[in-house]
């Protein structure tokens, strides 16, 4: 078979996204994971009733509460874990009139 390789019949989960009105954050950190690497802060993001976990060397988020923010996650054993750098505010289009 020519030209990279084949996982088998597995298939790489699709990238799952929400969006809605940010009613909470709280903030943890910062936390060294090892020596030399920048501090990381742990949010604990409530969007429209559900918990998401966001970890970022930011320590100040693009948005907050009241927002309506839009962005993309991975469900895990250890819950909901939004994608780095996909955390933003959503944009209505009527806004724009």
């Amino acid at each position: 078979m020519a030209g990279g390789f084949q996982r088998g019949n597995r298939r790489r989960t699709p990238k799952l996204e929400a969006r809605g009105e940010l009613q909470s954050v709280e903030r943890e950190g910062p936390f060294k994971e090892w020596l030399g690497m920048p501090d990381l802060y742990r949010y604990q993001l409530m969007v429209e009733g559900e918990t998401y976990s966001y970890q970022t060397e930011d320590a100040e988020l693009p948005v907050a509460v009241g927002d309506r923010v839009v962005f993309r996650y991975k469900e895990t054993k250890a819950g909901k874990w939004v994608d780095r750098n996909s955390l933003g505010k959503a944009i209505d289009p009527s806004d724009y009139q």
